[in-house]
């Protein structure tokens, strides 16, 4: 059990600090955010401004804790409320607010003599068993502790967060040799449990793991692109999906993260790293400092690689840079068969192997940059880390590969490799000759429970320990008898301890008939069998659920099969129900989009465990459509469940929210949203780390079950009829007026509002739950039948956009 964390003090309020501050904050954690005193401009003297006041002198850490509030695409917190946890200070009045600090971060300017100093100040006021740790990206540990006692550096270490630190999963640890490992450990389980990293260990190395990795490639890949005279737009299309690299590819990341904080990121690892022969190689390309020099920073000033500006005609035009003129020019896309082949291929692995392998202008810059990434990963393992696994992982989660560099051995064969690099007379790592020269084929084998990595200083094969906080639905289905039931949309699986796992693993997790049927079968065995005591509905995917699959629905609709349609409706409310009342503990864990019928499967859910990173909402009128799986039942009664006791305003108030919910269409950004909207109860738990989601619902599963919890029983549902849903008409009308919404909007808002209000029944009226679960069905199918429907959903199944007609 790592130590409580009552406070976390924040030193530093830059993009950084501010985002490590706000993180900590939506961890519910108390913050004290200190920064510099600014100093008065001229024109502000010369405007009255008082110097001495508290709000100018907290006014860095002041306008920090503000802007999180206005982060894109989402916001440093997940709800803005966890701003009020924040208190702003400075470091001239407020240093001694460090002294019941549990936690010190200090994330100030990139200077050894800086930190230094305030590494010395701050060891004369924290308490003995506060934590202090550096935010630094890659200075070393041991320099910046120097002439500090043994307490101070036995309680030291670096956190190396990444940006946006709400996002980005990874935490590189870094400890001193003299710090307490309990240290280490209790870091390792915070930044986890409350903050929902992952954890990975680095050596005190210039700039530890990720960096050292990620700009050699990125200025390897810059070398080779300079070479071969490839554009902007040519680059992103090889170095993104088709090599298991995030869309934003090279050049769109360097517009998310800044091009002035690539170009200082890239100065820093050439300068730390001289003796770095494969670094020494390589150069910062002059079109960076350029850029920086012209102020195109990336996003940030909407002007970087890319860029946009409207034609003659108003038209959005997408631009990019030429490298060679740093002029814009309008973009255009360009064609490879090496990364058309790799669009055909799902598994990041075989899309590597593939791109990598392709005789055309891409698949050889591919293969230029990534054999030469691979090399560097394996002449450098042993100075950066102690094994395989965490130079993957920081690749994977602090730079979104798919697969990590020594995964990318094994995707093309590390014997293949070798004998590549051998024909074109590279030099081969001396780990991989020895780890060859024993027999081993691979840096990994097995899977799940049984996964092995090969440790090179050992020389052997070590069984990757998987945490016991962890439920990894790998490990699961590589245990004999995990699988109890297996179909083509969905496993049921055996979690131990009598809870039984129900995982999608549909295309996007849609729902489709086998999802159905396995939803079915798991019910079944629950209600009906003494073998399992709860229900845990999940699954890995990057998707919880994107809802039902509307390809199929349109294809049923064009050939008037309604009755196809229907049952699929009736199929899913009567599960929706099974769920909600089972005599079993139902828990449903999503994360990420849980959209349309995957957040009425959520909704359905006795207990919800959620991933903190949680986008749920019932979208489907975006394809011209009105929930039909219980989720506009559901959301009534919950909503009149809080004012059944009320009056008729009250409830009207309520109507009023659903609508606005579903009418809208409105998704949380953040599972803490989720609940402040409805769609999580005050009941419903949420996990910070995702690798811990299937734990901890298998927990609540069992806890529910040794508690007895009663069975929900149903009750009537009090409405708001006639006269609430002539209110609802008169402001759909005043949207149309407006010129707001179209008629075809206002006609299923009609239809909707219908269905919320309980149909043409008295105010106050109380009916079953499968009134409006009749209502909802009848509404759906009467939309399948319209022909702007249909070219609703035919648009989002071409564009992935809405269509307003």
């Amino acid at each position: 059990m790592a130590r409580p964390i009552r406070k976390v003090a924040v030193l530093g309020s830059g993009v950084m600090g501010s985002g490590i501050a706000a993180h900590f904050a939506n961890a519910g954690i108390p913050v004290t955010l200190l920064d510099i005193v600014p100093r008065l401009t001229d024109d502000e003297r010369a405007a009255g401004l008082d110097e001495s006041s508290p709000a100018h002198r907290n006014r860095l850490a002041t306008e920090a804790i503000e802007s999180c509030k206005k982060g894109k695409p989402t916001p440093a917190y997940y709800h803005g409320s966890a701003a009020h946890l924040i208190t702003p200070g400075n470091f001239e009045d407020h240093w001694d607010s460090l002294a019941d600090a549990d936690w010190i971060i200090e994330v100030v300017i990139e200077r050894l003599d800086i930190k230094r100093d305030v590494f010395q100040r701050i060891a004369q006021v924290r308490k003995p068993t506060a934590i202090v740790s550096s935010n630094t990206s890659g200075l070393s540990a041991k320099a910046m502790t120097e002439g500090l006692d043994e307490s101070f550096r036995q309680h030291f270490l670096v956190t190396h967060f990444f940006n946006p630190v709400r996002h980005m999963r990874l935490l590189e640890v870094v400890a001193l040799p003299e710090t307490d490992g309990q240290v280490v450990r209790d870091v390792a389980e915070l930044g986890s449990m409350l903050v929902g990293k992952g954890v990975v260990y680095a050596k005190d190395t210039p700039n530890f793991i990720a960096n050292r990795i990620g700009i050699q490639s990125t200025l390897d890949s810059f070398r080779h692109v300079q070479e071969g005279g490839f554009s902007v737009e040519e680059v992103d299309a090889i170095f993104g999906p088709a090599l298991a690299r995030p869309k934003s590819a090279s050049f769109k990341t360097g517009d998310l993260v800044g091009i002035d904080t690539l170009l200082l990121v890239c100065e820093h690892v050439l300068a730390s790293c001289k003796d770095d022969a494969e670094l020494a190689s390589l150069e910062v390309p002059n079109f960076l400092r350029q850029m920086v020099d012209k102020g195109l920073l990336g996003n940030k000033t909407r002007k970087g690689f890319y860029t946009r500006h409207r034609d003659a005609n108003g038209k959005s035009v997408r631009m990019v840079l030429d490298l060679e003129t740093l002029e814009y020019r309008e973009a255009v896309r360009p064609k490879f068969d090496a990364v058309t082949a790799a669009k055909r291929i799902p598994d990041p692995r075989e899309r590597f192997r593939s791109t990598v392998n392709f005789d055309d202008r891409a698949g050889r810059l591919a293969w230029a940059t990534m054999s030469s990434m691979m090399v560097y990963a394996a002449n450098h393992l042993l100075e950066i880390a102690d094994d395989v696994v965490n130079v993957d992982r920081a690749m994977r989660w602090g730079f979104n590969w798919e697969i990590g560099p020594f995964e990318s051995w094994d995707a093309v064969g590390v014997s293949v490799v070798r004998e590549r690099l051998q024909q074109e007379g590279r030099q081969i790592p001396a780990i991989i000759e020895r780890m060859l020269a024993a027999g081993a084929e691979s840096f990994y084998r097995g899977e799940g429970a049984t996964t092995e990595y090969w440790d090179p200083r050992e020389e052997r094969y070590v069984t990757l320990a998987i945490p016991s906080s962890e439920l990894p639905l790998s490990a699961i289905r590589s245990r004999e008898g995990g699988v109890v039931r297996r179909n083509p949309g969905a496993d049921l699986l055996d979690l131990g301890d009598g809870v039984l796992g129900l995982e999608f693993h549909s295309k996007m997790n849609a729902l489709d008939d086998d999802i159905l049927a396995q939803t079915e079968h798991a019910l079944e065995l629950l209600e009906t069998t003494g073998d399992w005591s709860g229900l845990v509905v999940t699954n890995e995917g990057e998707q919880f659920c994107v809802g039902a699959n509307i390809m199929a629905v349109a294809m049923a609709a064009m050939a008037q099969d309604w009755d196809t349609i229907g049952n699929l409706l009736q199929s899913l409310q009567q599960l929706t129900m099974r769920m909600k009342y089972s005599q079993r503990p139902v828990v449903v864990a999503p994360f990420g989009m849980a959209l349309g019928g995957g957040c009425e499967v959520m909704l359905a859910g006795q207990r919800v465990q959620a991933h903190a990173e949680l986008y749920a909402g019932l979208v489907e009128l975006g394809v011209g459509l009105i929930p039909a799986g219980g989720g506009c039942k559901e959301l009534v009664a919950r909503f009149t469940r809080c004012t059944h006791e009320g009056d008729g305003t009250d409830r009207q108030l309520s109507i009023q929210r659903v609508f606005e919910l579903i009418g809208q269409a409105q998704v949380s950004s953040s599972a803490a949203e989720a609940r402040a909207r409805g769609f999580l109860t005050a009941a419903d738990g949420i996990s910070a780390d995702r690798a811990r989601l299937t734990a901890d619902a298998k927990a609540v599963a069992l806890h529910m079950a040794a508690l007895g919890t009663p069975t929900p029983v149903p009750t009537p549902i009090p409405v708001v009829g006639r006269t609430g849903y002539g209110a609802l008409l008169a402001g759909i009308q005043g949207f149309v007026n407006g010129g707001f919404i179209s008629e075809y909007d206002a006609h299923i808002g009609r239809k909707l509002a219908h269905i919320i209000t309980g149909g043409d029944l008295p105010a106050g009226a109380l009916v079953s739950e499968q009134h409006l679960l009749d209502l909802e069905r009848e509404a759906f199918l009467s939309l399948c039948g319209e022909g702007k429907t249909l070219e609703r959903i035919q648009h989002m199944l071409t564009t992935g956009k809405p269509l307003r007609n």
